[in-house]
């Protein structure tokens, strides 16, 4: 049996009905865990419940807006009643805006920040809740970015939030260490999703250039191999994270991005 098990774990991903999210619950499902799939995308969430049943795995869907907190608590209410508790939370649910500071409306930035910070917070409370119980313990994960470490213009409200998740994640692990709760941080590079191929014309109308120039200058010109990081590359580094039982890793941050950051 493998040192990073988490077999009959439950896990809670947020935004899992595409992209990152849906290629970390499936990986979760194949290493043995009970999903909960959480995303506003009904019809894409039941989607990847059925592919997790149909390979053989366990999974709900609910329905989450992650800076609802009505919806966050009932999500993971259903979840321990479904399952029995929560031991894992992948806080992934994100978009992303693209605008100079100058242009930014105050909408815009204000729903960034509410959907990547916020959103981690509610989520956060809600499990950490259950997993503090009786020291069951467990294991937060965010998705933050190269951009928790980095910046890149045309992406204030995103670079502030990945850099906040830094500090949520410091402090939950400093407050969940006597519970046996452990938080991490997975900041990958640019991975091939919806969200990266609606920035590329984006950006390429922004910056006045090709949207070939953006994938190889902006996107990937200071990676190692001018290649995108993938879902799975990700979703490896999110059930070595979740099955790390001991505590010598809370805290930290790994960088996923093909060489694009080191530090």
């Amino acid at each position: 049996m493998s040192r990073f098990n988490i077999e009959n774990k439950v896990a809670i991903v947020t935004g899992a009905g595409s992209g990152i999210g849906e290629g970390i619950a499936k990986t979760y499902s194949q290493a043995g865990a009970k999903v909960v799939i959480a995303d506003m995308n009904q019809a894409g969430a039941d989607r990847v419940v059925n592919e997790i049943k149909q390979a053989g795995g366990e999974a709900i869907a609910v329905m989450m807006d992650v800076t609802n907190e009505d919806q966050v608590n009932a999500g993971v209410a259903k979840t321990v009643s479904t399952f029995g508790g929560v031991d894992i939370l992948v806080s992934n649910a994100g978009i992303q805006h693209i605008d100079a500071v100058d242009e930014l409306d105050l909408a815009n930035w204000q729903k960034m920040l509410a959907i990547h910070q916020t959103g981690a917070f509610l989520t956060t409370k809600a499990c950490l809740k259950e997993m503090y119980k009786n020291n069951k313990g467990g294991s937060i994960i965010y998705m933050g970015s190269v951009h928790s470490k980095e910046a890149s213009k045309l992406k204030a409200p995103y670079v502030t939030s990945k850099h906040g998740l830094l500090g949520l994640c410091r402090v939950v692990a400093k407050e969940g260490a006597e519970h046996n709760v452990r938080a991490n941080v997975i900041c990958p590079g640019f991975v091939r999703t919806p969200l990266v191929d609606k920035q590329i014309p984006e950006q390429a109308k922004t910056l006045g250039i090709s949207e070939q120039e953006v994938i190889k200058k902006v996107m990937l010109g200071e990676t190692v191999d001018g290649e995108f990081t993938t879902i799975q590359d990700v979703a490896d580094v999110a059930l070595f994270f979740a099955g790390f039982e001991t505590k010598a890793l809370t805290g930290q941050s790994l960088i996923v991005s093909h060489g694009w950051f080191i530090e």
